[in-house]
């Protein structure tokens, strides 16, 4: 059975509920800075509660906060559900147009790898976007911390659970590109599964692709602006803006790489010939005695040598410099879920 196809669709309608700004205000007591949870060029996340059955928002002054932030580790009071909402920037109209992309067509978006779009509010210059939240942030606060490194089956799991997300992006009746897949957009839930963040942001006129905000819905698949991080761009990408969801498969490429070492895909820090992982890494990948030089201590004695070998070739299949030789995502998942039946 084809999961990256069965477990997703696009529904005929979509089901978003629409928000006063009122209400938003009171989930997230006026949009606090105790309740901001994240901010980007385009505006600020905040994190709000509401009712999981009707979604209209709880009271957030019956919140117990400690001033300024929130305390690590501290239970928190809110009255029912927790949900991201995303306030805009005013005044933008390119962050109009990408906002009213996301609300047509991403709250018809729905498979188990998305963050699931639950409403929008557009009062005046006011434009917001509420999402489900994500409990557990990033897996990029995981992959790269030394300590209490995440499993090497977890890892796996969750590269699965992209791919199928990209898959099912890939092949469905409408078919998205995702215009900036790394590390830090796939979002992990109460359970450590993950879920890709549908959240970058562009939007080129013909170009159909999951932005910041949403997806777009466009036909052709040729940009003349470069969106996305530079480490994790597709040389194609990168450099003339053409994009396919072969740029897509790069990516992924980047970030199964990241997985495997635990090294940032740029990263400053390091010595001047492995600061980009990718230029460094790569010639090492099929070099059983190198590979093991660079596979995350973290996962030693987990990652067996047969499934980092396996996981090596997926990796140096995806980073093929010829868009035409990488392989399908759904072809990926399929990889993959083969290193998982390793068991040696």
């Amino acid at each position: 059975m084809d999961k990256s196809r069965t477990d997703g669709k696009i529904l005929e309608i979509s089901d978003l509920r629409v928000f006063s700004f009122a209400e938003l205000k009171a989930a997230t007591r006026n949009f606090s800075l105790d309740t901001m949870v994240g901010e980007g060029e385009y505006g600020r996340v905040f994190k709000g509660w509401v009712y999981e059955k009707t979604l209209a928002p709880s009271k957030a002054a019956t919140w117990n906060f400690r001033p300024n932030r929130f305390v690590v580790g501290e239970p928190e009071v809110g009255i029912g559900s927790p949900v991201a909402i995303k306030k805009l920037n005013p005044g933008s109209a390119k962050g109009f147009q990408d906002w009213q992309s996301v609300v047509n067509f991403l709250g018809k978006l729905s498979h188990p790898s998305l963050v699931k779009l639950l409403g929008y509010c557009w009062e005046e210059n006011d434009l917001l976007l509420v999402y489900e939240f994500m409990p557990r942030g990033s897996l990029e606060n995981y992959i790269f911390r030394r300590t209490e490194p995440l499993s090497w089956d977890s890892r796996l799991k969750i590269a699965i659970g992209a791919a199928r997300g990209l898959a099912f992006l890939h092949t469905s009746e409408v078919q998205i590109i995702y215009r900036d897949f790394k590390t830090s957009n796939i979002l992990l839930d109460e359970v450590c599964s993950f879920l890709t963040q549908p959240l970058i942001i562009t939007q080129e006129s013909q170009i159909l692709a999951v932005a910041e905000l949403g997806p777009i819905f466009v036909e052709s698949h040729v940009s003349t602006r470069v969106v996305g991080t530079y480490a994790y761009a597709a040389p194609e990408y990168f450099g003339t803006g053409h994009v396919t969801t072969k740029s897509n498969v790069y990516c992924f490429g980047v970030v199964l790489l990241e997985i495997l070492t635990g090294f940032r895909a740029l990263d400053r820090c390091r010595p001047i010939e492995q600061q980009n992982l990718v230029e460094w890494a790569k010639p090492l990948l099929s070099h059983e005695t190198k590979l093991k030089t660079i596979i995350d201590p973290g996962i030693e004695g987990q990652c067996s040598l047969k499934a980092a070998l396996q996981t090596a070739q997926i990796i140096l299949k995806c980073l093929k410099l010829d868009p035409k030789s990488r392989p399908s995502m759904k072809e990926v998942v399929e990889a993959l879920e083969h290193v998982q039946e390793i068991k040696e």
